[in-house]
């Protein structure tokens, strides 16, 4: 059942209903991409701001996500709690953190009463990671044991040197590790502080490491939807930082940017790229979420434009300066989708097109009248640059056609080095493996 913005007025001041936004008159905007991509843009609050959660029902029946033909698609992984995250570590090992937004915060803006589905509160994080082994390459894991435990909201993982690295919601640890080990025992160390909380909670961090080792990159979402709660809460967030890999060093690499989760570098290039999520209570199509390639000191507009020099409408006039220099994104995705996994396909399992390609996981939207996303989606890739708009890849996340049921949310992916794909299912407790017809 739709959950309307307008059912829920006691939670304006919770969620931002739109009823008292500026409205700024202006047609609608067809903006080109850097990569030559094309998105027309309508009027803010040309549809209203609508509240739509889903209800999971979970995967009944044998019934199972849908691939395109060539594909099968089977279980790897079940009886998870939230798995969110995957890492391939250089052994072959799958490590999986499992976590969640905390039920704390479905309470605080009123879950129970709005009526979400039981499956959005998801309860108490588990805070662990679990280790996965295919000892006999059969694509099925034989070992399973929980490699780090009494973690908070982990999220992206790295082996660097003789280092295990987890960000946590707060912060990023690194342990003494040992390829092959299947457990980690030994005190870690917390090497940098990173804010956490806020209105919108955003607690995921990811992280990622440049070729040579030398750089690891954070990831770090708003605390809020469009800086409504003043920007002072906002330091350090809506960036990407870069630190050396003890921790020290710390600079912004790249900002404006909402809500960057999925980090990966384009096969071939030395071009990071990102999944960012943007803001919401804008309409319906409004504001798109994005895949795009991570400039160096580079601003992308958020909180106070989006897809370039489109003001928000509720933040008009108020840093003009940071408007003119936002960088239009490479690849629109479809607004509201939350767009969170990213993965490029760097092996040759799979038939040519997906070569050096990316695969988008995408959880599904909340903020308008019809549900979308709830589906892998692939961005065709040549020479580092994307040639053509996302895809469908991974889809039946949907009971039905246009409707309010879903078995499962896709969130994160990962190729793995035989050349098959995971994406974890977080509300399924599921991670799917897909894999090329031989």
């Amino acid at each position: 059942m739709k959950k309307s913005c307008s059912l829920v007025i006691a939670f304006a001041f919770l969620w931002g209903c739109n009823s008292n936004h500026p409205v700024v008159q202006q047609q609608p905007s067809t903006v080109t991409t850097p990569a030559g991509l094309t998105v027309t843009l309508p009027p803010p609050h040309e549809t209203k701001s609508d509240m739509n959660f889903p209800e999971v029902i979970g995967w009944k029946n044998g019934n199972k996500p849908k691939a395109p033909a060539g594909f099968t698609v089977n279980k790897y992984a079940d009886g998870l709690q939230n798995p969110r995250w995957m890492y391939v570590t250089p052994n072959g090992d799958v490590l999986v953190a499992e976590a969640s937004t905390e039920v704390g915060f479905w309470k605080r803006i009123g879950a129970k009463i709005i009526g979400i589905s039981k499956a959005m509160a998801l309860g108490n994080s588990a805070n662990r990671i679990t280790l996965f082994r295919d000892t006999n390459g059969d694509g099925t894991p034989d070992i399973r044991k929980i490699f780090l435990s009494n973690l908070n909201q982990p999220l992206g993982m790295l082996v660097l040197g003789n280092f295990f690295y987890v960000a946590n919601t707060d912060g990023v640890w690194r342990y003494p590790y040992q390829a092959g080990q299947t457990s980690i025992e030994a005190k870690g160390e917390k090497i940098l502080d990173l804010p956490a909380g806020g209105y919108n909670n955003h607690w995921t961090r990811n992280i990622i490491s440049n070729a040579d080792g030398s750089k690891i990159y954070v990831a770090v979402g708003s605390a809020s939807d469009h800086g409504e709660h003043g920007m002072k809460e906002e330091e350090r967030r809506a960036n990407i930082l870069e630190i050396n890999p003890d921790g020290t060093g710390e600079r912004v690499y790249a900002s404006g940017l909402r809500n960057p989760v999925g980090m990966d570098w384009a096969p071939g290039t030395n071009t990071l790229w990102t999944a960012v999520n943007e803001r919401d209570e804008l309409g319906d199509e409004l504001v798109p979420d994005y895949l795009t390639s991570v400039q160096e000191g580079g601003f992308y507009g958020w909180p106070y434009s989006y897809f370039g020099s489109h003001e928000d409408p509720r933040r008009v006039g108020e840093r003009p300066d940071l408007v003119q220099k936002a960088i239009v994104p490479d690849v629109p995705l479809v607004a509201h989708s939350a767009s969170l996994g990213l993965a490029f396909y760097d092996k040759d399992a799979f038939p040519g097109k997906y070569r050096n390609g990316a695969f988008v996981g995408q959880h599904g939207s909340w903020n308008r009248s019809e549900l979308v996303g709830y589906k892998v989606v692939f961005v065709p890739f040549a020479n580092g640059k994307p040639t053509g708009p996302a895809e469908d890849f991974l889809t039946g996340f949907f009971a039905e056609k246009n409707g309010d049921d879903v078995f499962g949310r896709p969130v994160g992916v990962t190729v793995m080095p035989d050349g098959a794909l995971l994406v974890t299912d977080d509300t399924s407790n599921t991670i799917w493996r897909v894999s090329a017809d031989k």
